[in-house]
């Protein structure tokens, strides 16, 4: 394997390159970034959608229930997250919202009810309350939190380019002559 990767170091490095590309993009232009991945979500949704339907199709008896809802369940979220990517993008901020707030109301009763076995639970306390306000503030402003979690991948991929083109440098060293 070793020596293919020398071979073909070139590979690491277009990939490295295509990522830091979609990080700059990413930080310069979150907005658009969120859309595309609700797009490619969307696709992703509707091809899954539809190879559940056509299993469906092929299992005989009651045993494609399950698959039928899946098909169908597929399809709609495709269809809607294609047509409405925005739509898309603010759902799924709230989402990632309302898990913030269920995780930081959980912690924060967990931390009350092991006051007197463990010392230092206020900072339970506080990584609970911390959870709630990023709930809340993407809540009330999820086209901001969808940016931040643009802009967050962004970072992200940047680093993650950067580490593929160093490897593909160094791997293209170790190519024998």
């Amino acid at each position: 394997m070793l020596d293919y990767m020398t071979r073909h170091w070139w590979v690491l490095t277009v990939r490295g390159a295509l990522a830091v590309l979609f990080g700059v993009l990413a930080v310069f232009w979150p907005g658009i970034t969120a859309v595309a991945l609700a797009i490619l979500f969307g696709a992703y949704a509707l091809v899954d959608g539809v190879v559940a339907g056509v299993l469906a199709f092929r299992t005989t008896g009651s045993d494609r229930t399950p698959l039928v809802v899946e098909a169908v369940l597929g399809v709609l979220l495709g269809v809607v997250a294609l047509v409405w990517p925005l739509a898309t993008v603010i759902v799924l901020t709230v989402l990632i919202g309302a898990w913030a707030v269920f995780t930081g109301i959980v912690e924060i009763a967990t931390a009350v009810r092991l006051r007197k076995e463990v010392s230092g639970e206020w900072l339970y306390i506080l990584g609970g309350a911390l959870s709630v306000c990023f709930g809340l503030l993407i809540w009330f402003w999820p086209l901001q939190g969808a940016v931040a979690i643009a802009l967050i991948i962004g970072v992200y991929a940047i680093l993650f380019g950067i580490v593929f083109i160093v490897l593909s440098l160094r791997l293209r060293s170790q190519t024998p002559a």
